[in-house]
Parts: C-alpha cells; sequence; structure tokens
C-alpha cells in the first residue's frame, strides 16, 4: 500500500495486532478503543514499526520488509476478543510479520467528540497546574481503571520538584479546567497527595 500519507505525529494507536487466529490468516485484534468494539469501524490502518513473534524482534529493518498500510477486509467479535482478517493474508505464517504491530489511523478520521470531550491523545502533553499555581509537570499517558481515567503526570524542568503523580481524571472535583488551546490542564490536587 505503500508509504504512510499522515506525518507520524498526526496519527494515533487504536490497537494493535495480536496472535494468528485459526488457519485462514485471521489475527486477534487488541482495542484501545473505549468501548472496545469502535476499532470494528476501522478498515484502513497504518502500521506502526516494529513487531513481535512471541517474544522476538521479527526484524530491525522493518520498513523495507513490511507494508506501512493494511486493509482489514473483515473483523468481528469472538467472545470477549475482536479478530479480523488483513486482505492477501491467508495463512498463519503471513500474518506473522504483523503481530504486536500498533494498528493506527490519521487523526482526522476519527468522529469528533462532544463538548468537553477529550481523546487520551489531546491530554498527553498538558502542562497540570493545581489552584495554588503550582507546576506538577505534563501529562505522559492515561490509564483506565475502570472506575475512571488516570493522569499519569511526570516532572518537568520547570515543575516544583521531581514527582510523578497519578492524578484521577474526575470532572468538576478534580479536574476543573481542560485549555486544549493554551496546553494546561487545572486541577485541584494538591502537591504532597
Amino acid at each position: 500500500m505503500g508509504k504512510p500519507s499522515a506525518p507520524a505525529e498526526e496519527l494515533t494507536t487504536l490497537g494493535r495486532i495480536g496472535a494468528a487466529h485459526g488457519i485462514k490468516g485471521w489475527v486477534r485484534l487488541i482495542s484501545f478503543t473505549d468501548p472496545a468494539d469502535n476499532i470494528l469501524q476501522f478498515s484502513q490502518f497504518y502500521l506502526s514499526p516494529g513487531g513481535v513473534s512471541g517474544s522476538q524482534v521479527v526484524s530491525t529493518n522493518l520498513e523495507q520488509i513490511e507494508p506501512d498500510q493494511i486493509e482489514i477486509d473483515e473483523s468481528r467479535a469472538q467472545g470477549k476478543h475482536f479478530v479480523a482478517h488483513i486482505k492477501g493474508c491467508d495463512s498463519p505464517e503471513e500474518t506473522r510479520i504483523y503481530t504486536g504491530r500498533e494498528l493506527q489511523v490519521a487523526r482526522s478520521e476519527l468522529p469528533e467528540l462532544a463538548s468537553e470531550e477529550f481523546y487520551w491523545f489531546e491530554l498527553e502533553g498538558l502542562k497540570v497546574i493545581n489552584a495554588q499555581e503550582e507546576d506538577l509537570g505534563v501529562v505522559h499517558h492515561l490509564i483506565g481503571t475502570g472506575a475512571n481515567d488516570v493522569l499519569v503526570v511526570r516532572a518537568t524542568e520547570s515543575s516544583i520538584d521531581n514527582e510523578e503523580r497519578l492524578i484521577p481524571f474526575i470532572r468538576e472535583s478534580v479536574v476543573k479546567n481542560v485549555d486544549l488551546k493554551g496546553k494546561i490542564l487545572r486541577v485541584d490536587w494538591e502537591k504532597d497527595y
């Protein structure tokens, strides 16, 4: 399918390709979306570099031997998981080069969210400021815990200390304001919580 037309910074990861499933070229899909079956709405994916077969790296020079994009021509729920068929792959041997590769789409392809809703990638990199105007660091990534999402805030050169903080993403009580344009996330969170 050729080289990706979207720069890497314009891509976001929706899931990962798991192990082969059956003998006809199907693979397990590991979804990072919420709800998980949202990944089934997409058929064209960019692939991250890398990949594993068991615990071994398939190749150290992947860009020369592996395609950068794939098309999922069939997908479905399989119990609590998802499986998919990669167009052109009709055996487990053909799918091995894809195992462990992340499935990415251009951010512009994602559905628009309602106001006051955010994709996780939009929060990553935001400076976190508390009610005392203290710089707690930046959002490195988020963790889904079931009850609520958790911001992993890592220290920067300008933050008040070198601590990593886990801050629950609870609107109103903890997260007071998200300013994507200003790249600031305001929280009601003491530095020593």
